[in-house]
Protein backbone atom coordinates (compact mmCIF):
# COMPACT_ATOMS: atom_id res chain seq x y z
CA UNK A 1 0.00 0.00 0.00
CA UNK A 2 1.19 3.72 -0.99
CA UNK A 3 2.10 6.01 1.57
CA UNK A 4 -0.99 8.13 0.40
CA UNK A 5 -3.18 5.14 0.26
CA UNK A 6 -2.34 4.02 3.92
CA UNK A 7 -2.60 7.74 4.88
CA UNK A 8 -6.36 7.80 3.14
CA UNK A 9 -7.04 4.17 4.92
CA UNK A 10 -6.26 5.54 8.25
CA UNK A 11 -8.92 8.71 7.67
CA UNK A 12 -11.43 6.63 6.56
CA UNK A 13 -11.28 4.61 9.91
CA UNK A 14 -10.74 7.18 11.72
CA UNK A 15 -14.05 8.87 10.80
CA UNK A 16 -16.05 5.78 10.65
CA UNK A 17 -15.47 5.21 14.22
CA UNK A 18 -16.01 9.09 15.21
CA UNK A 19 -19.67 8.72 13.50
CA UNK A 20 -20.64 5.95 16.15
CA UNK A 21 -19.37 8.61 19.19
CA UNK A 22 -21.93 8.51 21.46
CA UNK A 23 -20.99 12.65 22.16
CA UNK A 24 -22.76 14.18 19.19
CA UNK A 25 -20.26 16.75 18.49
CA UNK A 26 -17.72 14.36 17.85
CA UNK A 27 -18.02 13.99 14.47
CA UNK A 28 -17.88 17.61 13.58
CA UNK A 29 -15.37 18.49 16.29
CA UNK A 30 -12.71 16.23 14.61
CA UNK A 31 -13.74 17.74 11.02
CA UNK A 32 -13.46 21.07 12.99
CA UNK A 33 -10.01 20.60 14.73
CA UNK A 34 -8.59 19.68 11.29
CA UNK A 35 -10.06 22.61 9.24
CA UNK A 36 -8.72 24.95 12.08
CA UNK A 37 -5.53 22.79 11.97
CA UNK A 38 -5.06 23.98 8.14
CA UNK A 39 -6.25 27.47 8.93
CA UNK A 40 -3.37 28.10 10.96
CA UNK A 41 -1.00 26.41 8.95
CA UNK A 42 -2.10 25.75 5.49
CA UNK A 43 0.77 23.14 5.01
CA UNK A 44 0.28 21.14 8.12
CA UNK A 45 1.52 17.71 6.99
CA UNK A 46 0.02 14.04 7.09
CA UNK A 47 0.88 13.28 10.67
CA UNK A 48 -0.35 16.44 12.11
CA UNK A 49 -3.68 16.20 9.64
CA UNK A 50 -4.50 12.43 11.32
CA UNK A 51 -3.50 13.77 14.27
CA UNK A 52 -6.21 16.69 14.44
CA UNK A 53 -8.95 14.68 12.87
CA UNK A 54 -8.65 11.71 15.67
CA UNK A 55 -7.17 13.68 18.71
CA UNK A 56 -10.37 12.47 20.33
CA UNK A 57 -10.62 8.77 19.12
CA UNK A 58 -11.04 7.35 22.65
CA UNK A 59 -14.57 9.14 23.36
CA UNK A 60 -16.25 6.98 20.29
CA UNK A 61 -14.59 4.02 21.62
CA UNK A 62 -17.19 3.02 24.14
CA UNK A 63 -15.61 -0.62 25.45
CA UNK A 64 -12.39 1.62 25.98
CA UNK A 65 -12.89 5.13 26.46
CA UNK A 66 -11.32 7.05 29.81
CA UNK A 67 -14.01 8.00 32.26
CA UNK A 68 -13.58 11.35 33.88
CA UNK A 69 -15.40 10.29 37.11
CA UNK A 70 -12.14 7.30 37.25
CA UNK A 71 -9.67 10.63 37.89
CA UNK A 72 -9.03 12.71 40.58
CA UNK A 73 -8.80 15.71 38.52
CA UNK A 74 -9.41 17.41 35.43
CA UNK A 75 -5.93 17.50 33.99
CA UNK A 76 -5.09 13.50 34.90
CA UNK A 77 -8.24 12.79 32.96
CA UNK A 78 -7.13 14.62 30.01
CA UNK A 79 -3.64 12.89 30.27
CA UNK A 80 -4.75 9.44 30.02
CA UNK A 81 -8.00 10.40 27.38
CA UNK A 82 -4.72 11.97 24.95
CA UNK A 83 -2.54 8.61 25.80
CA UNK A 84 -5.41 6.31 25.21
CA UNK A 85 -6.78 8.53 21.92
CA UNK A 86 -2.56 7.95 20.62
CA UNK A 87 -3.05 3.81 21.25
CA UNK A 88 -6.24 3.40 19.31
CA UNK A 89 -4.87 5.59 16.39
CA UNK A 90 -1.83 4.12 16.43
CA UNK A 91 -4.06 0.53 16.01
CA UNK A 92 -5.53 2.21 12.86
CA UNK A 93 -2.18 3.15 11.15
CA UNK A 94 -1.05 -0.23 12.45
CA UNK A 95 -3.78 -1.82 9.75
CA UNK A 96 -3.49 0.85 7.43
CA UNK A 97 0.27 0.35 6.78
CA UNK A 98 1.03 4.18 7.50
CA UNK A 99 4.97 4.20 7.49
CA UNK A 100 6.12 4.39 11.32
CA UNK A 101 7.92 7.86 10.82
CA UNK A 102 4.38 9.07 10.06
CA UNK A 103 2.51 7.11 12.96
CA UNK A 104 5.01 7.66 15.96
CA UNK A 105 4.44 11.29 15.05
CA UNK A 106 0.84 11.43 14.99
CA UNK A 107 1.45 8.74 18.80
CA UNK A 108 3.69 11.59 19.81
CA UNK A 109 1.14 14.86 18.84
CA UNK A 110 -1.48 12.83 20.16
CA UNK A 111 -0.34 12.12 23.65
CA UNK A 112 0.98 15.99 23.77
CA UNK A 113 -2.41 17.55 22.38
CA UNK A 114 -3.75 18.54 25.74
CA UNK A 115 -0.46 20.16 26.58
CA UNK A 116 1.72 20.88 24.03
CA UNK A 117 4.92 21.38 24.69
CA UNK A 118 6.94 22.04 21.00
CA UNK A 119 5.73 24.36 17.87
CA UNK A 120 3.47 21.24 16.09
CA UNK A 121 2.06 19.52 19.41
CA UNK A 122 0.94 23.68 20.16
CA UNK A 123 -0.35 23.92 17.10
CA UNK A 124 -2.57 20.54 17.38
CA UNK A 125 -3.97 22.27 20.87
CA UNK A 126 -4.74 25.40 19.57
CA UNK A 127 -6.48 23.86 16.94
CA UNK A 128 -8.64 21.84 19.03
CA UNK A 129 -8.87 24.66 21.60
CA UNK A 130 -10.51 27.19 18.71
CA UNK A 131 -12.75 23.67 17.51
CA UNK A 132 -14.20 23.31 20.78
CA UNK A 133 -15.43 27.39 21.11
CA UNK A 134 -16.71 26.75 17.81
CA UNK A 135 -18.11 23.61 17.98
CA UNK A 136 -18.36 21.92 21.33
CA UNK A 137 -19.20 24.86 23.11
CA UNK A 138 -23.22 25.06 22.44
CA UNK A 139 -23.65 21.13 22.79
CA UNK A 140 -21.36 20.82 26.08
CA UNK A 141 -23.54 24.04 27.63
CA UNK A 142 -26.85 22.12 27.13
CA UNK A 143 -25.46 19.37 28.57
CA UNK A 144 -23.94 19.81 31.72
CA UNK A 145 -25.24 23.74 32.15
CA UNK A 146 -23.45 26.95 32.44
CA UNK A 147 -21.55 26.17 35.74
CA UNK A 148 -19.72 23.09 33.86
CA UNK A 149 -19.34 24.92 30.76
CA UNK A 150 -17.98 27.39 32.36
CA UNK A 151 -15.07 25.81 34.03
CA UNK A 152 -14.36 23.80 30.98
CA UNK A 153 -14.09 27.25 28.63
CA UNK A 154 -11.62 28.60 31.62
CA UNK A 155 -9.54 25.41 31.02
CA UNK A 156 -9.63 25.67 27.09
CA UNK A 157 -9.16 29.06 27.40
CA UNK A 158 -6.21 29.37 29.15
CA UNK A 159 -4.37 26.57 27.36
CA UNK A 160 -4.72 28.63 24.07
CA UNK A 161 -1.85 30.80 22.77
CA UNK A 162 -1.98 34.38 22.02
CA UNK A 163 -3.21 34.10 18.58
CA UNK A 164 -5.65 31.58 19.58
CA UNK A 165 -7.36 33.44 22.23
CA UNK A 166 -7.72 36.69 19.67
CA UNK A 167 -9.76 34.06 17.25
CA UNK A 168 -11.85 32.71 20.33
CA UNK A 169 -12.39 36.60 21.44
CA UNK A 170 -13.96 37.23 18.22
CA UNK A 171 -16.76 34.21 18.39
CA UNK A 172 -20.25 35.51 18.49
CA UNK A 173 -23.32 32.99 19.27
CA UNK A 174 -26.79 33.34 18.67
CA UNK A 175 -27.46 32.64 22.25
CA UNK A 176 -26.56 35.48 24.17
CA UNK A 177 -25.73 32.80 27.38
CA UNK A 178 -23.39 31.60 25.97
CA UNK A 179 -21.75 34.60 24.49
CA UNK A 180 -22.01 35.73 28.48
CA UNK A 181 -20.21 32.44 29.21
CA UNK A 182 -17.47 33.59 26.45
CA UNK A 183 -16.97 36.70 28.25
CA UNK A 184 -16.95 35.62 32.09
CA UNK A 185 -14.15 33.24 30.54
CA UNK A 186 -11.93 35.59 28.91
CA UNK A 187 -12.38 38.09 32.15
CA UNK A 188 -11.87 35.46 34.32
CA UNK A 189 -8.47 34.35 32.79
CA UNK A 190 -7.50 37.71 32.50
CA UNK A 191 -8.45 38.46 36.51
CA UNK A 192 -6.35 35.42 37.54
CA UNK A 193 -3.37 36.95 36.62
CA UNK A 194 -2.91 33.62 33.74
CA UNK A 195 -3.82 35.45 31.18
CA UNK A 196 -0.36 35.12 28.98
CA UNK A 197 0.36 38.23 26.67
Amino acid sequence: MSVVNSIDCTKQKVRAIIACSRVPEDPYHAEDTLDWLLRLDPDADDALQIAALGHDIDRAVEERKVNREDFRDYDSFKAAHAKNSAIILKEIMDECNVPPYVANEVYRLVCCHETGGDPRSDLLKDADSISYFYTNLPLYYNRNGRERALERSIWGYLRLSPKGRRIVQKIHYPNEELNHVLKVTTRMASLDGVERS
